[in-house]
């Protein structure tokens, strides 16, 4: 397996990052997820304040597992393989938090789509 540069694109938050705002999205402690996964939350903190380069794909999977996020994405986003942009669903680790959040109350999603459009509108 050829490993790719861990990079974020311009806009784009750092891996450890991501996964944090994932793990904060689902509303679970470094304890909660050290508990169901069996990775120690001291090496948990580590992967969010990026620290480790080269998280273990092992690893990985058990995130995605606990989280409900595509493993692909999270191998894509650590730098493992080459991101396909023809892949449905979302890009991005915060998308993906975005898109495992599943009860979203109506004036949560009318917050979201307005930042939404507040940012494309900044990008024109």
């Amino acid at each position: 397996m050829k490993t790719v540069k861990n990079q974020s694109e311009p806009g784009q938050r750092s891996f450890g990052a991501g996964l944090r705002i994932i793990r904060e999205s689902k509303k679970l402690s470094l304890r909660q997820v050290e508990e169901a996964t069996g990775i120690s939350n001291a090496y948990l903190s580590q992967l969010e304040n990026d620290k480790i380069k080269k998280p273990s794909p092992h690893f990985l999977h058990k995130l995605a597992q606990i989280y409900n996020i595509g493993y692909e994405l999270l191998m894509e986003s650590a730098g493992y393989v080459q991101k396909r942009m023809d892949t449905e669903g979302p890009k991005t680790l915060a998308g993906a938090a975005l898109f495992s959040v599943s009860q979203l109350t109506p004036e949560e999603e009318g917050k979201l789509a307005e930042y939404l459009a507040f940012l494309r509108a900044k990008k024109k």
